[in-house]
């Protein structure tokens, strides 16, 4: 029995899977790290999984439609970058690719996220944030028709170095943010709150955030629920299903 599974469903290594999906051997080791493909550790430390979890990922066309991280300019750090980046950029940047997130069609399950936050926060404006190194791109968003922003302007860079909460109650009276284009013009960002939203390896991919065009301060039933939220959110990002692109 057991001489037939392998034969019906061998074991690979990353190096060959990296040869079937037509990627770095690197990038295939960061899929099976993030879960996106199913793989175990050998008792020395190697990756391996089994011909059927490549051909499914391959007949879901989800590996043509994730960036490779080692080729694609924007999952690679910034040089001499505007805006602060946290300490281990590059592995969140693989992550963030190996995800498929961005620029993937709109879902119900994170729709429903900044609809509620919006709600329950009483604020016009609330997003799911993913940020790459040149943009921050919203998967989901309420009361703010921009699909994306660069990643200079993005609040989030912040948001994404600290472990919960990150507030700016008055964006005119803080010098990170006072000459930023969303403060100065459109959509006039007085307040922001963000929460971090982090895959299965811990790396924060974006955030959870809501923004208001009126200096304010979050009450703390108000705090509870956006950290909920957040949790919901980064629970969906964890989860194994992964969404088409547009």
């Amino acid at each position: 029995m057991q001489s037939n599974i392998k034969e019906d469903d061998p074991i690979l290594t990353t190096s060959e899977v990296a040869r079937l999906l037509g990627v770095a051997t690197s990038t295939v080791q960061i899929w099976m790290e993030s879960g996106a493909i199913e793989s175990w550790k050998t008792p020395g430390g190697h990756r391996r999984t089994r011909l059927s979890m490549v051909q499914g990922l391959m007949h879901g066309e989800e590996a043509r439609n994730t960036p490779d991280p080692n080729t694609d300019p924007e999952y690679q750090p910034a040089q001499d970058p505007n805006y602060p980046v946290p300490s281990n950029e590059r592995a969140r940047l693989a992550a963030l690719a190996s995800s498929g997130l961005v620029d993937s069609a709109e879902e119900a399950r994170f729709d429903r996220v900044v609809r509620l936050a919006s709600m329950v926060t009483g604020s016009p404006i609330a997003l799911i944030s993913l940020l790459t190194s040149t943009r921050q791109w919203f998967k989901a968003r309420v009361g703010l028709p921009a699909q994306e922003t660069p990643r200079d302007w993005a609040f989030c860079s912040h948001a994404i170095l600290q472990n919960e909460l990150f507030v700016v109650e008055d964006a005119l009276e803080d010098e990170r943010f006072r000459a930023n284009p969303l403060v100065q013009q459109d959509p006039n960002i007085r307040f922001y709150a963000g929460v971090p939203l982090r895959d299965k390896s811990g790396q924060p991919l974006g955030t959870l955030c809501v923004i208001d065009r009126e200096p304010r301060r979050l009450r703390a039933s108000e705090v509870q629920s956006l950290l909920d939220l957040a949790e919901i959110a980064a629970n969906e990002i964890q989860a194994p299903s992964r969404p088409s692109r547009h």
